[in-house]
Protein backbone atom coordinates (compact mmCIF):
# COMPACT_ATOMS: atom_id res chain seq x y z
CA UNK A 1 0.00 0.00 0.00
CA UNK A 2 1.32 3.41 -0.95
CA UNK A 3 2.10 5.80 1.93
CA UNK A 4 0.87 9.33 1.34
CA UNK A 5 2.49 12.39 2.89
CA UNK A 6 0.49 14.75 5.04
CA UNK A 7 0.02 18.38 4.08
CA UNK A 8 2.32 19.30 6.99
CA UNK A 9 5.07 17.09 5.55
CA UNK A 10 4.64 18.74 2.16
CA UNK A 11 4.73 22.22 3.74
CA UNK A 12 7.89 21.38 5.67
CA UNK A 13 9.65 20.05 2.58
CA UNK A 14 8.61 23.10 0.59
CA UNK A 15 9.96 25.51 3.23
CA UNK A 16 13.21 23.55 3.46
CA UNK A 17 13.61 23.93 -0.31
CA UNK A 18 12.45 27.58 -0.32
CA UNK A 19 13.70 29.18 2.95
CA UNK A 20 13.33 32.63 1.40
CA UNK A 21 9.55 32.15 1.61
CA UNK A 22 9.40 31.58 5.38
CA UNK A 23 8.82 35.27 6.10
CA UNK A 24 5.75 35.36 3.86
CA UNK A 25 4.57 32.02 5.28
CA UNK A 26 4.68 33.41 8.83
CA UNK A 27 2.85 36.56 7.77
CA UNK A 28 0.08 34.45 6.24
CA UNK A 29 -0.05 32.24 9.38
CA UNK A 30 -0.72 35.18 11.62
CA UNK A 31 -3.16 36.79 9.19
CA UNK A 32 -5.11 33.52 9.07
CA UNK A 33 -4.97 33.23 12.85
CA UNK A 34 -6.25 36.80 13.25
CA UNK A 35 -9.25 35.90 11.08
CA UNK A 36 -9.99 32.37 12.32
CA UNK A 37 -8.63 32.23 15.86
CA UNK A 38 -7.50 28.66 15.07
CA UNK A 39 -4.73 28.25 17.64
CA UNK A 40 -4.09 24.60 16.77
CA UNK A 41 -3.37 25.45 13.14
CA UNK A 42 -1.09 28.36 14.10
CA UNK A 43 0.90 26.22 16.54
CA UNK A 44 1.16 23.37 14.05
CA UNK A 45 2.54 25.72 11.40
CA UNK A 46 4.98 27.31 13.86
CA UNK A 47 6.14 23.79 14.72
CA UNK A 48 6.94 23.26 11.04
CA UNK A 49 8.92 26.49 10.88
CA UNK A 50 10.82 25.58 14.05
CA UNK A 51 11.86 22.24 12.51
CA UNK A 52 12.94 23.93 9.28
CA UNK A 53 14.95 26.58 11.14
CA UNK A 54 16.46 23.97 13.47
CA UNK A 55 14.89 22.95 16.74
CA UNK A 56 18.23 22.66 18.54
CA UNK A 57 19.27 26.19 17.59
CA UNK A 58 15.87 27.58 18.53
CA UNK A 59 15.98 25.78 21.88
CA UNK A 60 19.41 27.23 22.65
CA UNK A 61 18.51 30.79 21.68
CA UNK A 62 15.10 30.66 23.41
CA UNK A 63 16.69 29.03 26.47
CA UNK A 64 14.05 26.32 26.39
CA UNK A 65 14.42 22.56 26.17
CA UNK A 66 13.22 20.53 23.19
CA UNK A 67 10.30 19.16 25.25
CA UNK A 68 9.33 22.70 26.33
CA UNK A 69 9.26 23.85 22.71
CA UNK A 70 7.33 20.78 21.58
CA UNK A 71 4.83 21.29 24.41
CA UNK A 72 4.44 25.00 23.62
CA UNK A 73 3.81 24.26 19.93
CA UNK A 74 1.56 21.23 20.45
CA UNK A 75 -1.77 21.53 18.63
CA UNK A 76 -3.67 20.74 21.81
CA UNK A 77 -1.33 22.77 24.00
CA UNK A 78 -2.10 25.93 25.86
CA UNK A 79 1.28 27.65 25.69
CA UNK A 80 2.34 30.51 27.86
CA UNK A 81 2.87 33.81 26.13
CA UNK A 82 6.50 33.93 27.32
CA UNK A 83 7.26 30.60 25.63
CA UNK A 84 5.76 31.62 22.28
CA UNK A 85 7.49 35.00 22.46
CA UNK A 86 10.86 33.32 23.17
CA UNK A 87 10.36 30.85 20.32
CA UNK A 88 9.37 33.60 17.89
CA UNK A 89 12.44 35.65 18.87
CA UNK A 90 14.67 32.59 18.44
CA UNK A 91 13.24 32.12 14.93
CA UNK A 92 14.01 35.77 14.16
CA UNK A 93 10.57 37.31 14.57
CA UNK A 94 8.67 39.39 17.09
CA UNK A 95 5.04 39.67 17.99
CA UNK A 96 3.73 43.13 17.24
CA UNK A 97 0.27 44.63 17.63
CA UNK A 98 -1.74 45.76 14.67
CA UNK A 99 -4.73 48.04 15.07
CA UNK A 100 -7.98 46.48 13.95
CA UNK A 101 -10.18 48.31 11.44
CA UNK A 102 -12.50 50.90 13.01
CA UNK A 103 -15.59 48.74 12.67
CA UNK A 104 -13.97 46.06 14.82
CA UNK A 105 -12.88 48.41 17.64
CA UNK A 106 -14.46 48.38 21.06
Amino acid sequence: MKKYRTIREVEEEYLRNHPDEIDDYITVLFDDFAESGDTASLLSSLRIVSRVKGLTTIAEVAELSHPEIQKALAENGNPQFDSINAIMHAMGYRLTPEKLPQHASY
